[in-house]
Parts: C-alpha cells; sequence; structure tokens
C-alpha cells in the first residue's frame, strides 16, 4: 500500500460511497471526451472513472510510488500515467483539444491548481475538485464576505460554482485536522470579462494585495489609475470601496476604464 507522504499534501480517500459519488456528479456535467485526474494516489477516483467508456482517462501523479501503484493496480491506464509535477508539466504537449479534470487535490497544492486551470481556460470547461473546506468556501464566496479574495473573484469571472458535498476527516487516510469539500466549476459561457484575463488579474491582485484601503488608492501604482480619466468613467462610489466589496464584473469595469485612460 502506498504510504501518504506529507509533503505532497497527501489525504487518501477511501470512502468509496463518497468516491464513486464525486465522479457520478462529474460525470452528469462533463462532455470532454478526454479527462485528467490529479493526485491519483491510490486510485479512489480512478477505478469509477475507468468504469465510464466514453472518456479517455489520464492521471498525474508527482509521487512515484502512487505511480508504481496505479501501474500495478490499473494496467489498463498504464500508458496515460504521468509521473510529474501538475503545476509545471506542459499540458498543451497531451491535449489539442479541450480536457476536463477531477482529482482529489493535494491540500497543499490546491489553489495553485485553480490558478493554472485558469491558464488554460480556454481548454478546460468543467473541473471537480476536493479542497479543504474553508479553502473550498473561501473560493466561492460572493462579495461583501471576509473570506472573498483573489481566487474568488477570478475563478467566478471564468466559471460557475457549485459544492457538491462535504467530507469528514474520518473518509481520509490519514485524516487532515479539518473538513473537506468537493467544488464543481463549470466554464462560464455568457457573460464573460470583456477584457483580457491578464489584464483584471493584474487589477485584482493589486486591490486585494492592499485590501484595507480603497481601490482609489490600492490602484494608484497601476499605470492608468489615480487620474481624472478614470474618475470620470466611473462612479466616485466605486473607488471609495474596498476589493472585497467589488464582483467580477465590477473588477472588469475598471479594466475597461484603464485601457481607455
Amino acid at each position: 500500500m502506498v504510504k501518504a507522504k506529507k509533503h505532497f499534501g497527501q489525504h487518501f480517500l477511501h470512502n468509496k460511497n463518497a468516491a464513486e459519488q464525486i465522479v457520478q456528479h462529474f460525470l452528469k456535467i462533463n462532455s470532454c471526451k478526454e479527462v485528467l485526474e490529479i493526485g491519483a494516489g491510490t486510485g479512489s477516483l480512478t477505478s469509477y472513472l475507468l468504469r465510464e467508456q466514453n472518456i479517455k482517462l489520464f492521471a498525474i501523479d508527482i509521487d512515484r510510488e502512487s505511480i508504481q501503484y496505479l501501474q500495478s493496480h490499473f494496467p489498463e491506464i498504464k500508458d496515460r500515467l504521468i509521473e510529474g509535477d501538475f503545476l509545471k508539466y506542459n499540458l498543451s504537449g497531451i491535449f489539442e483539444n479541450e480536457f476536463s479534470i477531477i482529482g482529489n487535490f493535494p491540500y497543499n497544492i490546491s489553489t495553485q491548481i485553480l490558478f493554472r486551470v485558469l491558464e488554460y481556460r480556454d481548454q478546460i470547461p468543467f473541473v471537480c475538485g476536493m479542497f479543504q473546506k474553508e479553502v473550498g468556501d473561501r473560493i466561492a464566496a460572493p462579495p461583501g464576505s471576509k473570506t472573498y479574495g483573489i481566487l474568488s473573484v477570478l475563478m467566478q469571472a471564468y466559471f460557475d460554482i457549485s459544492s457538491v458535498m462535504t467530507l469528514e476527516p474520518g473518509s481520509f487516510t490519514p485524516p487532515p485536522k479539518v473538513r473537506s469539500s468537493v467544488l464543481m466549476f463549470r466554464r462560464r459561457l455568457s457573460p464573460q470579462p470583456k477584457s483580457s484575463y491578464d489584464n483584471l488579474a493584474v487589477v485584482v491582485k493589486a486591490a486585494f494585495n492592499q485590501r484595507r484601503k480603497t481601490l482609489r488608492n490600492a490602484l494608484k501604482s497601476i499605470s492608468g489609475f489615480g487620474n481624472r480619466t478614470l474618475e470620470s468613467e466611473l462612479n466616485n462610489i466605486v473607488l471609495d470601496k474596498r476589493a472585497e466589496q467589488l464582483s467580477w464584473q465590477d473588477f472588469d469595469e475598471l479594466c475597461r476604464c484603464r485601457l481607455i485612460s
């Protein structure tokens, strides 16, 4: 059996009923032929995904011991097992068209996985992932919430987010010290941001990096902000708000004004 490694953030899901439900929820929305499982571990999700004949499953794991275990127990996927770091791997070398993602994400890189998903947002219409519950709550938090942040804005700008289930620590080996939640992300078809992702990310990060300041002050360091042109384009009330008070649509409007100015 594979030993969970703390430095990889591994907590293997051994609750078979939960694993089957997660896969069923994912398959209900997924329309991609190709699927990538991140952090396949001991195959708790893999075993149910392989029962679906209409998908071509790939799996990536940084842990060599997990890869060896999966090769032994799931020989039918042997040629599509990838030993590597999802955060650094060239996904374009594997997928030419759209692909979806599922995984019991390693908790220590779960938010970084979503930032990588945003890089490939045009190729990834569906994501289903496991998160520490407080992390999942932050990602899905609405504007005005104290936990609303950078990733909340960016993911909500491009994806509709829903919660599938909450799991207790006893569903995992070893049990984490927190509850876990499964989130589903469906790429938003409309409306979508009118500004580029790069511009949106710059503005959102600048605003939240000084979240105690009003936007008028937090964004002064960015070219195009803090001038009369911007103030003529925007309601001054918006500039007097703080980052957590704005929706992704509000940030998108800020970017539009920045490009005009």
